[in-house]
């Protein structure tokens, strides 16, 4: 469905204002339909991007500094999200031993167990790009890699 049928009335200035725009109202879809799909599993979107980041590190623990540098949202709470991750029993926090300020976070066997049964379905999700051959993916992709870019060389 065209943008402007799904955000009736709105007027764009021109074709970048109606990127940008469509981006976000995209973004916002596709990230709700990930909510709705990890509520089954009693996560946020949040939450298992950590989790994932650690099974990567598996059996190394990890610094919420290095969390934060990987998150795919820069603007999560780390430590809120690692917190509620050990009430669930999913990681395990310890001093760290050589810098006392830092913790040792790493996946527990619930956690890498729970990531398991995520991936049997998360799969799934890629329907979301379904109607997308794997060309016009690849172009996707490469533009919202441009896209990318001009944000990060914006001085606002």
């Amino acid at each position: 469905m065209q943008l402007e049928l799904e955000l009736e009335g709105y007027s764009f200035r021109n074709e970048r204002q109606k990127g940008c725009i469509n981006i976000v109202y995209t973004s916002s879809l596709v990230f709700n339909t990930y909510e709705i799909f990890f509520k089954h599993y009693e996560l946020t979107f949040q939450q298992y991007n950590i989790l994932r980041i650690l099974r990567d590190e598996f059996p190394d623990p990890v610094s919420t500094s290095v969390l934060r540098e990987r998150m795919l949202d820069k603007m999560s709470d780390v430590s809120r999200l690692v917190s509620r991750l050990k009430n669930k029993e999913l990681v395990s926090v310890t001093p760290n031993p050589i810098d006392k300020r830092l913790v040792n976070i790493l996946i527990s066997e619930k956690g890498l167990a729970l990531l398991k049964r995520i991936d049997e379905k998360i799969v799934h999700m890629d329907g979301m790009l379904l109607e997308l051959d794997e060309q016009e993916a690849q172009t996707l992709n490469a533009l919202l890699d441009k896209v990318r870019s001009s944000v990060r060389k914006l001085k606002i």
